[in-house]
């Protein structure tokens, strides 16, 4: 809790959209978490890990992992690039229908989206097979992922509250879209140092 304190205004600076918060109170192990921002591609990962795609009878859903895994490998930067492949074209925009209501008689759009409509019913499907398993595993997965954002701290002094501030941290840096602004003096971060390192630029 020192440590927190200590650098509270330095996290603050480098987290401005990953709060950390404390959980000290009676009748409730303490706790640290935060908000990471987990992805559907996430909980598949989570769940082809941790072996919880299962079929009733508790065996491992090859099917349900084989899609999943498709999902994963679907190209989405590519996909983002077929999306607009008709220039001044949106196959998602919402008022489509209201601005132009007859596209799908346009052989140049057609064929321009095409790509990206296939892509698009493939993850379609492949999500309608890894999230149809039995017992709401899908939803379960979710919840559990969510978890991974709280560490408890039973026990624990300076030293494990420091270690699980910055895996959360850490966490939050590959998960979230930061973008800290940093004040100019603040030129490199050190976690757990005693004097926070400030320079003048």
């Amino acid at each position: 809790m020192k440590w927190y304190t200590n650098n509270l205004t330095e996290l603050e600076y480098l987290n401005p959209g990953m709060p950390f918060l404390f959980r000290t109170t009676q009748n409730a192990m303490p706790a640290v978490t935060t908000e990471l921002d987990w992805t559907m591609q996430d909980t598949c990962r989570f769940m082809i890990q941790s072996g919880r795609f299962r079929d009733e009878n508790g065996t491992i859903s090859e099917a349900r992992i084989e899609a999943a895994k498709a999902f994963l490998a679907t190209d989405l930067p590519a996909m983002r690039n077929a999306r607009f492949a008709y220039r001044g074209f949106d196959p998602e925009s919402p008022v489509l229908d209201e601005e132009n209501p007859n596209w799908k008689e346009d052989p140049n759009i057609v064929k321009a989206v095409e790509p990206y409509l296939a892509m698009k019913s493939a993850m379609e499907e492949q999500m309608a097979i890894f999230q149809s398993g039995p017992n709401a595993e899908w939803h379960q997965a979710e919840r559990a992922i969510v978890m991974c954002q709280r560490i408890d701290l039973w026990c624990a002094g300076p030293d494990e509250v420091e270690r699980a501030v910055v895996h959360l941290y850490k966490l939050g840096r590959a998960l979230n879209d930061l973008e800290a602004e940093l004040p100019p003096f603040i030129l490199d971060y050190y976690p757990g140092q005693d004097d926070f390192l400030n320079r003048s630029t």
